[in-house]
């Protein structure tokens, strides 16, 4: 299953002075959180995180948005196919930490950025839900690793039903071919979902045959129906990708819903000379746009 560092403890997190900051316990200014990656985590099948950077890049920090309405449904996207990144895959909104920002001011920026929706103070609540080790390609058998993140899992809870936001959204076409607003029983199921696994995505009979996406092409959004089998496709373990929903967002709808899996053993990593803290950089400013 889904992995989770230090044996199920919970881990320090932080963002200071332009840092992302991991700690195996808690420290002055940080947030009690778990850290997760998959069984077929390259990081985990090289030995450890510093096998996996790509050269010259180091890890990544980022920040990735569940956006829930009051009326329940929850916002992901589908990344178009020319990205070299995660291509066709559903994510939520997200991107890399610039210097000196905080974990919700990047959330709200990339969901602003990617999907025209700008959250005012006050309208929404939020909450950090866990970490996920992202590493591309995410199976060695798909060749050696090429971006390397952790990315924080943001949940926002809206004030606002999702008709509302629906009426303001005006996603950026080069980074969103497609988006959706999924039901909470939709959610689950796609969260039960084995990533590595292999087989086709199998629709238990409770769930609608298929849901209501919004695809955009051209300036010109177009409502049209997905087989909810392809959002409970698995990241298959040889061979091209296919369309799914990512395996660290899996990872955080399993905390959204409130279970997770059983804990792993937590992997090597390299120790900062000062103590028990690992370090994240954040990205440089105005980095390339990445997917998780």
């Amino acid at each position: 299953g889904l992995g989770v560092w230090g044996g199920g403890t919970a881990w320090g997190c932080a963002l200071q002075r332009g840092r992302f900051l991991l700690a195996d316990a808690a420290f002055p200014g940080s947030t009690e959180t778990v850290l997760g990656r998959p069984p077929f985590c390259p990081a985990k099948l090289l030995g450890s995180p510093v096998a996996a950077e790509p050269r010259g890049r180091g890890v990544e920090a980022a920040v990735a948005v569940l956006l829930q309405a009051a009326t329940g449904p929850l916002l992901l996207t589908r990344r178009p196919h020319g990205l070299s990144i995660f291509p066709n895959v559903w994510v939520p909104p997200g991107g890399h930490v610039e210097p000196d920002e905080e974990l919700l001011a990047v959330g709200l920026r990339e969901l602003q950025e990617e999907t025209g929706l700008r959250l005012a103070a006050g309208t929404f609540t939020w909450r950090l839900l866990g970490l996920w080790e992202s590493v591309y390609p995410p199976m060695l058998s798909r060749g050696p690793p090429r971006r390397h993140h952790i990315v924080a899992y943001l949940l926002l809870r809206s004030q606002e039903p999702h008709e509302e936001l629906e009426a303001r959204i005006c996603p950026s076409e080069a980074e969103v071919s497609a988006y959706a607003w999924l039901e909470p029983r939709v959610l689950e199921a796609i969260a039960a979902t084995e990533d590595g696994a292999g087989g086709p995505g199998c629709v238990p009979s409770t769930l609608p045959a298929s849901v209501s996406i919004t695809e955009v092409s051209g300036g010109s959004p177009r409502a049209v129906q997905l087989p909810t089998a392809t959002l409970l496709n698995v990241a298959p373990a040889e061979g091209e990708d296919v369309e799914r929903v990512s395996t660290g967002t899996k990872f955080a709808l399993r905390l959204w819903a409130g279970s997770t899996p059983p804990p792993r053993p937590p992997p090597q990593l390299e120790r900062d000379p000062r103590g028990s803290t690992w370090v994240v950089p954040a990205a440089p400013k105005s980095p390339p746009k990445r997917g998780f």
